[in-house]
């Protein structure tokens, strides 16, 4: 859904790229930053910090869309940067689910549920294009921008309405699980079945 809007941030975020390819950061390095800040992000919510998790949670977003930008800009888009990438994603999003989990705002069986949706998500469409041949599956309701996005509105509501992040982990875990199940059938009909 919102990565409809991919070429419009990609522009937004280029010359940034640009200006942090010139001062030597490698993508790579990004990514890795990335990746901490998704750990620091798990350890604030831990901490009882929701609000501070959140703005974790949003330099993750950001620095996400920061290594594709410098990666771009100085010509260094690589297989291997690309694997690092989804990854380290993945540990970010067990990192920041495993935070909310111990912190107490979701429970441990929800956890669980939600991030296996958010994996299988992700799988299935890095087999659709490794194996099924596609050359994107992106589709369904559930990219990762709209997993923070939900996951964010759940942790500024933690403090009005205590239940906030497990209704906003059940639905991204819901949706992801959808969006496996949208990403076979895209696959199925791309590939005929064969």
């Amino acid at each position: 859904m919102l990565g409809k809007l991919r070429r419009r941030y990609e522009e937004l975020v280029d010359p940034i790229g640009r200006s942090l390819g010139k001062i030597g950061v490698s993508p790579n390095s990004i990514t890795v930053t990335s990746a901490l800040m998704g750990g620091l992000a798990g350890l604030l919510f831990y901490l009882k910090e929701p609000l501070l998790g959140v703005v974790a949670i949003i330099l993750v977003g950001i620095t996400d869309m920061l290594d594709g930008a410098v990666a771009r800009a100085t010509h260094r888009v690589t297989k291997f940067g690309g694997v690092l990438d989804h990854v380290l994603d993945r540990y970010s999003e067990f990192a920041i689910l495993l935070g909310m989990s111990l912190g107490g705002y979701i429970s441990s069986s929800l956890a669980v549920y939600t991030l296996f949706g958010m994996v299988m998500a992700s799988y299935t469409r890095a087999k659709a294009e490794s194996l099924g041949g596609l050359k994107s599956c992106s589709v369904g309701l559930m990219e990762r921008q709209e997993k923070f996005v939900l996951l964010i509105v759940g942790g500024l509501l933690v403090a009005w309405f205590e239940e906030a992040l497990n209704v906003a982990a059940a639905v991204c875990g819901t949706l992801s699980h959808i969006t496996v199940g949208q990403r076979l059938l895209y696959t199925y009909r791309q590939t005929r079945g064969g």
